[in-house]
């Protein structure tokens, strides 16, 4: 019943900025929280960055003051505009909204790859 899309990947330089999207298609109610995961080859799958209902925000300490997360409501979509790219921020970034209608759901995106480098 539920798609989410990711786009906005792509190969960017040490220093310049991506903006990531994630829009969500289908019936998803009782949303309470969407975000980003980002895993890097031989690397475990890490949190980036999560917004809840509420708009509270929370991000990993190596993206902290570098990454803002955001969403459209009204589009069900998340935002993940990274800014000060490090070549280790490459990896596969993957969009993730957790709904809770009487139990918890995650419904996760294909991934789209971000790759810095000059």
């Amino acid at each position: 019943q539920v798609q989410l899309v990711e786009s906005g990947g792509g190969l960017v330089q040490p220093g310049g900025s991506l903006r990531l999207s994630c829009a969500a298609s289908g019936i998803i109610v009782n949303i309470t929280a969407m975000g980003w995961y980002r895993q890097a080859p031989g690397k475990q799958r890490e949190l980036v960055a999560t917004i809840t209902s509420g708009g509270s925000t929370n991000y990993a300490d190596s993206v902290e003051g570098r990454f803002i997360v955001s969403r459209d409501n009204g589009k069900v979509t998340v935002y993940l505009q990274m800014n000060r790219l490090k070549p280790d921020d490459t990896a596969v970034y993957f969009c993730k909204v957790e709904t809770n209608s009487r139990r918890v759901r995650e419904y996760w995106g294909q991934g789209t790859q971000v790759t810095v480098s000059s």
